[in-house]
């Protein structure tokens, strides 16, 4: 598969629903596992963070990235878009 920019990357992850939520028990080892398996399907994964996660969503968002060795396509609101490395074309 070509890279993508990171706009048609955004343009993507508004089409795609939330797979993966985020919640007391907040990041662990079993979330990590489960976003690498949803990234070897779909290339492109949404994570929502619920308020019980008591979260900073930037830190999370940067902590899932370097854990899953992805790219952080963005964060909007308490929604992280994660795509694998080898998709995103770095123009912007």
């Amino acid at each position: 598969m070509s890279k993508i920019s990171k706009t048609e990357l955004r343009r993507m992850g508004t089409e795609i629903k939330s797979s993966i939520h985020i919640g007391k028990g907040g990041i662990s080892e079993n979330l990590i596992e489960e976003i690498r398996n949803q990234l070897k399907k779909h290339k492109i994964v949404k994570i929502r963070i619920l308020e019980s996660a008591g979260l900073e969503r930037m830190t999370a968002a940067k902590e899932l990235a370097d854990r899953t060795q992805t790219k952080l396509v963005e964060v909007r609101g308490n929604t992280i878009l994660l795509c694998e490395a080898s998709l995103f074309e770095q123009t912007e």
